[in-house]
This record gives C-alpha cells, structure tokens and sequence, in this order.
C-alpha cells in the first residue's frame, strides 16, 4: 500500500473514531498533496512518488516546528500543543529517523560514494544523502556534519 493510501484510510479510521482534530490534520495532509499534485501537473510533471510525498510531509513538519516555537516564545501554550499535535499526526507517516550513529555511517558512505575530498564537493555528497535519506534526517544538521568532515 503506498503512502496516500495510508492516508486516506487513516482518515477514514478517524473519521469513524470521531477524532476531530486528527481528521482536520489529515485533511490538511490532504489538501497540501493535492496542491503539490497541481503544481506539478502545471510543470508538466508526472504523478508523486511516495519520495515526492515525503519531502512535503517533511516540509509541513518543519513548518509546523517554527511556528511551535514562536508560540513558546510568546507564551501561547495552547497554540504550541496544537501544532505538537500536528506534528506527531504527520510523523507517523514518515520514515523512522536515523539515530546520530546512523547518520554519521550514512555520511561517511555518502562521502565515499561521490568521492569526496575537500568542502567544495559538499554539495555532492549533500545530493547524495537527500536522494537517499529524504525524511529521515534534519539536513540542516546534517549540512554542519558534513561540511566538518570535508573541512
């Protein structure tokens, strides 16, 4: 079963359950896939893969996180709870992340594969580790990893 699959049948699961604020969250799921489906039939593009629909659940979670965090910082608690929520619905359909351990294997063997020898091919092995590991890894973290190890 691929991932929208999964998404409509969890919406029907919750929908049935009568969890309301987990059916407007997978709704949105919904709605931000239809809008990247748009998006790319404008381009030209064929339909999402199950990457392609990754990389916007992972867009809609880092988003979700900055705005959890400017709620913390103005103190709107019930706000912050809110978007935790979301965030937790959301993850469930990503990929497990990688522990620190996995991603420093996972970085060596990106270096490796692209044969990487000084800072100017991060961009390299950063390429190789977004096709590999999309959604399983915080690449703005790792970007600091990587440039450490080349620089």
């Amino acid at each position: 079963m691929g991932l929208r699959e999964r998404i409509s049948d969890a919406v029907k699961e919750a929908m049935k359950a009568k969890a309301a604020a987990r059916v407007s969250t997978l709704r949105m799921v919904n709605a931000a896939l239809k809008d990247a489906d748009i998006a790319r039939r404008g381009e030209g593009g064929a339909e999402m893969s199950d990457a392609d629909i990754v990389a916007v659940l992972s867009k809609m979670v880092k988003q979700r996180q900055e705005s959890l965090r400017a709620y913390e910082d103005g103190g709107r608690a019930d706000l912050a709870e809110k978007e935790r929520a979301e965030i937790a619905v959301i993850e469930e359909f990503l990929p497990r992340q990688l522990s620190s351990a996995e991603v420093d294997a996972a970085i060596g063997a990106a270096i490796a594969a692209v044969g990487a020898s000084s800072i100017k091919d991060m961009g390299k092995v950063m390429g190789e580790l977004k096709a590999r590991y999309t959604g399983q890894m915080d690449f703005g973290a790792v970007g600091a990893m990587v440039k450490g190890k080349l620089g």
